[in-house]
């Protein structure tokens, strides 16, 4: 084991588990307690299991949930204000306008939960563990990856070390906050306002800051590696000769006529962000190499044979998007909706040659992207990021996963016939249950 601790959890155990009617009357209480009511008592609760519960718009300000199971929980506009959730698991809870008002919060996992509107001004998030039996041990960072902050409020919060890697704290409020030594790699934190927070030592590699104050940081000792700022976001739409849309039917005339009529498309370098959607467009053959369409309706579009390569759709619906035979490499889609999409291998003839072409998806970035669904036989992902991807139901019948990160990947359902994997690479969380090994390669 080593010696990280955003990568090294404690291992898991049985905890104790309580029914919503236990913990109704738990609350219950507590609520007497907090209004000095005669047989009121604190809610005092200690690794025990609550998991899928609701405590939905419940006030539990001064409670103890430490080392509790809170995953998959209603908490939505519940007050935890002054409360202690010391190295507790919320992941994947609805936590919508919940108050954490100084709350206690060190060493909690809040992995992929929606914290939009939450309120963390001043709230503790340094690091923090327990011990099966209770005492506490080497601290674990607060985890906040893939989580949805937008416009929460960290005003003053200690969160020195958290992880916020790929979440999305866009428009919130960090005024003063204690982010040293955090990691915000991937990190959306488009329109934050950074006057006296502290970074120093922070990794912002690849965040996304549009519409921040950077230079308000820009001489803290941040990692600023790959970062997107307002001044290389890309050029601008209105650099093209003519409008984009008039240029689109011009690529589509060059396509359909085999390039003797209207005129190739390339949009290497451009942000397209402006023109909000492209839905159903049809960009066979587009060259758009690092082009920005990150937050983008892109429902259905069709990019065969395109060169994309290290283009940004991060956060983009491309739901049913055609890229077969697509050049991928190094491109960003993390927390994209990619239900349905077709990554199918294209075979070009030319005369007696023939070319087969697979789609390259090499070093790309997938993290927590739903791809439910997709055809992705022969698929390339070698040195790729699917931590956390949903392949739910995929065809990676012959797809090759060769040095590719994939903590957290769900495979359930998926065909996976022929498929090259690093076992040696698989995360603690993967999961291949159900997998069917249907040998029709039709």
């Amino acid at each position: 084991m080593s010696n990280d601790p955003y990568h090294d959890p404690p291992d898991e155990e049985i905890l104790e588990r309580l029914t919503q009617t236990q913990l109704d009357a738990l609350v219950a209480l507590h609520e007497r307690y907090l209004d000095g009511r005669i047989g009121g008592r604190r809610a005092l609760l200690k690794k025990v299991d609550i998991s899928g519960l609701n405590l939905s718009d419940k006030n539990l300000r001064q409670a103890d949930f430490s080392g509790c199971d809170m995953t998959h929980m209603n908490l939505a506009f519940t007050i935890f204000q002054e409360a202690s959730l010391y190295a507790c698991d919320l992941s994947f809870s609805n936590l919508i306008h919940t108050n954490f008002v100084r709350a206690d919060l060190r060493g909690a996992k809040i992995e992929s939960a929606n914290l939009s509107g939450a309120d963390l001004e001043r709230a503790d998030l340094r690091g923090g563990a327990l011990t099966s039996d209770g005492t506490y041990a080497q601290p674990q960072p607060v985890n906040f990856r893939g989580a949805n902050m937008t416009g929460a409020k960290l005003i003053g919060s200690m969160a020195n070390n958290a992880d916020f890697s790929d979440a999305n704290l866009s428009l919130s409020k960090i005024h003063g906050a204690d982010l040293r030594g955090a990691r915000l790699i991937g990190t959306d934190l488009s329109g934050a306002n950074f006057e006296n927070v502290n970074l120093l030592g922070a990794n912002m590699r690849s965040a996304i800051l549009t519409g921040s104050n950077v230079e308000a940081i820009s001489n803290s000792g941040v990692d600023l590696t790959e970062a997107v700022t307002d001044s290389n976001i890309g050029t601008s739409l209105d650099e093209l000769k003519k409008p984009l849309m008039h240029m689109i039917d011009d690529h589509q005339l060059w396509v359909k006529s085999s390039g003797k009529e209207g005129a190739y498309l390339d949009l290497s370098g451009y942000d397209l962000r402006e023109c909000k959607s492209l839905k159903k467009q049809k960009l066979t053959a587009l060259k758009a190499i690092k082009a920005k369409f990150f937050g983008m309706n892109l429902f259905q579009i069709e990019l065969q044979s395109a060169n994309l390569e290290e283009a940004d759709f991060r956060r983009c619906d491309l739901v049913q998007a055609d890229f077969r035979g697509a050049n991928l490499e190094k491109a960003k889609f993390s927390h994209s909706d990619m239900r349905e999409t077709n990554f199918l291998p294209l075979l070009f003839a030319t005369g007696s040659q023939q070319r087969f072409a697979p789609c390259n998806l090499k070093q790309a970035e997938l993290r927590y992207v739903d791809l439910q669904g997709s055809k992705m036989k022969n698929v390339d992902f070698s040195a790729a990021d699917l931590s956390f991807a949903n392949l739910t139901n995929c065809d990676l019948r012959d797809a090759n996963f060769t040095g590719a990160k994939m903590e957290g990947t769900i495979l359930n359902g998926a065909n996976t016939t022929g498929a090259i994997f690093d076992h040696d690479k698989i995360g603690k969380v993967f999961s291949l249950k159900s997998l069917t090994q249907d040998t029709d390669k039709q």
